[in-house]
C-alpha cells in the first residue's frame, strides 16, 4: 500500500527533526567519524548479506518445490536448520567451530556466511510461496503454447512472482541490516560495537547512541523506500502499478 504525502511527509519531518537534534550534542563531531567508520561495516555486511540470501533462498526455495527427492531433502533441512535455530549461534558455529575443521573465515567472511544464510533460509519460504501464488490458470495457458518448464519460469511465473517477493524481502533485509549488530562478538567493528567502544571511553551515552540509532534507521528507510520503488516499477511492468 503506497504511503499518503503527508505521512511520508511526517517520516521525513521525524527524521530531520531526530537529526537535528543529535546533532545539536556537544560531543557530535567527536563521535561522527568513528561511528561512520562502523557503518561503512554494516553496509558493507548488508550488501553482501543480502546478495548471498537472495541466492540462498532461491536455490532453496526450488529446491524445495523440486521432483528430485535427495535435492528437496537437503533444501528442507537447510531452511529448518537455519530457521529454528539461534542466528548468534550460527554465527560462533561458523567463526569459532569451522576451525576445529580445518575451514578458517575472517570476521566480515563469517558474518556475512552467517547472515546470508540465515535470512536466506527464511527468504527460501518467501521464495516458494510467491512462486506457488501465481494463479493455476498461468501454468495450463503456458502447457497450451507448448511452452517449456524453463522458458515457462522465465518469461511468466517469475516475472510475476517477483513481484510478490519484494515486500516480504524488504523486511527481510531490514532486519538483516539490524542483525549486523551480532557481527561485534566475533571482533568486528559494526556500528553498535563502534558505538559501545566510543562510550566506554567517553561516557557519552545518550549523543553516542541517539547518533548510532539515527543512522539505524536512515539505513532501514533507504532500504524500505529502494524496495517499495522497485515493487512499484516491476508492476508497472505487469500492468499492476499502484494507483
Amino acid at each position: 500500500m503506497r504511503l499518503a504525502p503527508r505521512h511520508i511527509f511526517l517520516i521525513f519531518l521525524f527524521s530531520f527533526t531526530l537529526g537535528i537534534v543529535v546533532a545539536s550534542f556537544a560531543g557530535f563531531r567527536t563521535f561522527i567519524p568513528g561511528l561512520l567508520r562502523g557503518a561503512v561495516v554494516t553496509v558493507q555486511l548488508t550488501l553482501l548479506g543480502c546478495a548471498l540470501a537472495l541466492a540462498l533462498a532461491f536455490l532453496a526455495g526450488f529446491g524445495k518445490m523440486s521432483s528430485i527427492a535427495p535435492v528437496r531433502w537437503l533444501a528442507v533441512t537447510y531452511i529448518e536448520v537455519f530457521r529454528g535455530t539461534s542466528a548468534l549461534v550460527q554465527l560462533f558455529w561458523i567463526f569459532f567451530v569451522l576451525p576445529e575443521f580445518g575451514i578458517f573465515l575472517e570476521p566480515l567472511e563469517a558474518g556475512v556466511l552467517a547472515l546470508g544464510m540465515n535470512v536466506g533460509a527464511y527468504g527460501a519460504e518467501v521464495v516458494r510461496g510467491a512462486v506457488q501464488s501465481v494463479p493455476r490458470g498461468q501454468y495450463e495457458a503456458c502447457t497450451a503454447l507448448n511452452m517449456g518448464h524453463w522458458a515457462m519460469m522465465r518469461r511468466v511465473i517469475l516475472p510475476q512472482a517477483v513481484v510478490a517477493m519484494i515486500p516480504p524481502w524488504g523486511n527481510l533485509f531490514i532486519e538483516l541490516m539490524k542483525a549486523t549488530a551480532l557481527v561485534s562478538a566475533i571482533t568486528l567493528t559494526d556500528l553498535t560495537f563502534a558505538a559501545y567502544q566510543l562510550n566506554q571511553t567517553a561516557v557519552r551515552t545518550i549523543e553516542i547512541f541517539g547518533i548510532a540509532m539515527v543512522i539505524y534507521y536512515g539505513l532501514s528507510q533507504v532500504i524500505r523506500y529502494s524496495m517499495l520503488a522497485l515493487e512499484n516499477r516491476l508492476a508497472r511492468g505487469l500492468g499492476r502499478g499502484r494507483a
